[in-house]
């Protein structure tokens, strides 16, 4: 595989190289551990996820790596306290401001438990997840922007898809400012969800952009080929845009799999038609799938 100078690769929150040896950023802990040993524990906790987030973040510079998804579970049980309350504030503070420094470009992908176009408790807990993951970003200092993206689905479709994509455009004005000048949106992997056509009337409305994911496409094409809705999406973007790859576990490795479940390897080469766009492969394999891929390792 060749991957233009311009473009970046990347990979989705786990580094198994690193893992094996303790590095990682998702350490957390069950309700009951939380409730016993509160706020300093998970400050703790927190300050070790951002510490290997920096060596993983370095790793990947030193390996060709551009673009990187931040896991979600770096401060666990966030939604608890605000960050600047932990104990260890100023040294995570410090680390963030540190990885915000590298040249590499940084996005996340929250929870499928976000629903921005949802209603009351819905809602609530979805702005503070979504504000969350921005104020780890605007702790690392990054200019906000769709360059480091915020990137959601639009979550189910409350029986009428023209009015909850409504909804959700007029529940986006509920954001932040650095929040809303981040935030994009994917295409769904099923027939009964959003495909890239129907996310178009979210753009034309609040700009934001589209996320194409080609796996998703396969699966839920709408009435566009490949080109057209890849293209549709190219369009809606600011910045370069950031595409999202990967394989079918079913057509590639077990026929029993689940028909949205993505291979643990890489297989199909990565058509950008012409353009440039950053890709976050999402292999189970991590890291090591992409370095197969591009010919760097041997498995």
């Amino acid at each position: 595989m060749e991957v233009e100078a311009s473009q970046n690769i990347g990979y989705a929150c786990i580094n198994l190289s690193l893992q094996a040896e303790k590095v990682t950023t998702n350490r957390g802990m069950i309700k009951k551990t939380f409730q016993e040993k509160g706020i300093a524990y998970a400050s703790q906790l927190a300050l070790k996820n951002v510490q290997d987030l920096l060596t993983i973040v370095d790793w990947n510079l030193a390996h060709g790596f551009r673009i990187f998804r931040v896991s979600s579970d770096l401060f666990p049980w966030a939604s608890e306290y605000k960050i600047s309350s932990l104990p260890d504030f100023s040294e995570i503070r410090a680390t963030l401001e540190e990885i915000g420094r590298r040249p590499i470009r940084l996005t996340v992908h929250p929870g499928p438990f976000n629903h921005l176009a949802g209603q009351g408790h819905v809602l609530e807990n979805t702005i503070k997840d979504l504000e969350y993951h921005s104020d780890v970003f605007d702790l690392m200092g990054l200019r906000p922007s769709h360059w480091n993206k915020i990137n959601i689905h639009a979550g189910g479709t409350y029986g009428d898809k023209t009015a909850t994509l409504i909804r959700f455009a007029q529940n986006f004005r509920l954001l932040s400012e650095n929040l809303r000048a981040r935030l994009t949106i994917e295409n769904d992997d099923r027939p009964t969800l959003y495909t890239v056509t129907d996310l178009v009337p979210v753009y034309e409305t609040i700009g934001t952009p589209i996320v194409f994911d080609y796996f998703h496409h396969s699966l839920n094409p709408g009435y566009q080929t490949e080109e057209e809705a890849f293209m549709t999406a190219y369009k809606t973007w600011d910045v370069r845009p950031v595409v999202h790859f990967s394989d079918s576990r079913q057509t590639r490795e077990d026929p029993k799999a689940r028909r949205e479940a993505h291979a643990d390897w890489l297989y199909s080469p990565v058509n950008t038609y012409g353009k440039e766009v950053d890709i976050v492969f999402e292999a189970k394999m991590k890291e090591q799938a992409v370095m197969r891929l591009t010919g760097e390792m041997t498995i």
